[in-house]
């Protein structure tokens, strides 16, 4: 018994099934990955600022044990940042200085700062706070 005869319908009913148009669907509203639009980093001259008053309480506390020179939490506080990516105006390396903002819940220094820079290292008049762990800033209000 031949299967020519059967494999000829099967194969006319592929190729006609391939040439039958794909159902139409509504366009998606969502942009291709590429094309979504990042926030927009900071830069040195439109800036973002908080009041110390809308800082979270530990960031509050932060700035007061920074105006008193201590003491602070962590070894690495008080120690220079360098601002290698450029978020902040550039000043003479170990003008600017870190602190960890604790974070409830967190066992390690998560990822909030505050950085100051100038002298004394207790002046409050060029500090700087980010949440995300040094990707956006906001100047904090003298």
């Amino acid at each position: 018994m031949s299967h020519r005869p059967a494999l000829a319908l099967l194969l006319a009913a592929l190729l006609a099934a391939c040439d039958t148009p794909a159902p139409q669907t509504q366009p998606s509203t969502t942009p291709p990955p590429s094309s979504r639009t990042a926030p927009a980093p900071t830069t040195r001259n439109e800036r973002n600022t908080i009041a110390r008053q809308a800082l979270p309480r530990e960031g509050q506390q932060i700035l007061q044990q920074i105006s008193r020179g201590g003491p602070f939490r962590y070894a690495k506080d008080g120690s220079t940042f360098g601002n290698r990516e450029r978020h902040l105006p550039r000043q003479p390396s170990g003008y600017y200085r870190e602190y960890t903002v604790p974070t409830p819940g967190e066992t390690d220094r998560g990822a909030r700062r505050i950085i100051c820079g100038g002298q004394p290292t207790t002046s409050l008049n060029d500090c700087y706070y980010t949440a995300d762990h040094y990707n956006t800033f906001r100047r904090i209000q003298p």
